[in-house]
């Protein structure tokens, strides 16, 4: 899902996880629900990676997977909503031919369903699912890793409870330090685990700062 200071969902639907119709008003609503911009922790984290397979989870409107494909990266995007995927299709149609030529789009809800394969980069971007379903969600992205290959986690902060930049149930929020205890230490490595801040705006248009949870971690081959 897309972020709050890009592409990210900032809406937190009353009891976590809510299904296809939901989604699909909620970007019907409006001609363009987030900034069209590529998530910050993706950009500052993929930039240096060489490109390869990679997996976008809770794809949007398409930013990140847009972006991974101008810089070369296969990628598989995908999304409950499908007016979310028709007007991804569309940026990447703008983008060229061959941006969009490197994208599979995909609609699936994410609760239930598990890659086919595996792939050397997985973004799960803003995701803010309850438990049960989210760390079986990260579970079965982790499994979907090849060797070698990067898994990369962020979220909104518990931290930012008393902000206004965000008015999600706790339920809904995770550490990354969290995520980590849950990966195996002798199939990952750890790259980053921490709350990281960041530059805002809050609903009224003032200044704030938020965290990030972000999670990265390398499969040992």
């Amino acid at each position: 899902m897309p972020d709050s200071a890009s592409d990210a969902h900032n809406g937190f639907p009353a009891g976590g996880h809510r299904g296809e119709a939901f989604w699909n008003d909620r970007y019907g609503s409006q001609h363009s629900l987030w900034s069209g911009r590529p998530n910050p922790q993706l950009v500052s984290e993929v930039t240096d990676l060489t490109p390869g397979t990679a997996l976008d989870v809770g794809s949007g409107e398409g930013a990140d997977a847009v972006w991974l494909a101008q810089r070369g990266w296969l990628v598989t995007a995908v999304d409950i909503s499908s007016v979310a995927l028709d007007r991804a299709a569309a940026h990447a149609r703008d983008a060229g031919a061959d941006v969009a030529g490197r994208i599979t789009w995909v609609q699936a809800d994410l609760t239930d369903w598990a890659p086919d394969t595996t792939y050397e980069l997985i973004s799960v971007q803003f995701m803010q699912l309850p438990e049960p379903e989210r760390a079986a969600l990260h579970h079965r992205l982790g499994a979907s890793v090849s060797p070698g290959g990067t898994l990369l986690i962020v979220g909104h902060s518990p931290l930012d409870l008393e902000t206004t930049a965000h008015r999600p149930s706790p339920e809904l929020l995770f550490t990354a330090a969290g995520v980590a205890a849950r990966l195996d230490p002798v199939a990952w490595e750890i790259i980053a685990s921490q709350a990281r801040p960041r530059p805002a705006v809050d609903p009224d248009g003032n200044a704030i700062t938020v965290r990030d949870e972000v999670l990265m971690a390398r499969r040992r081959p």
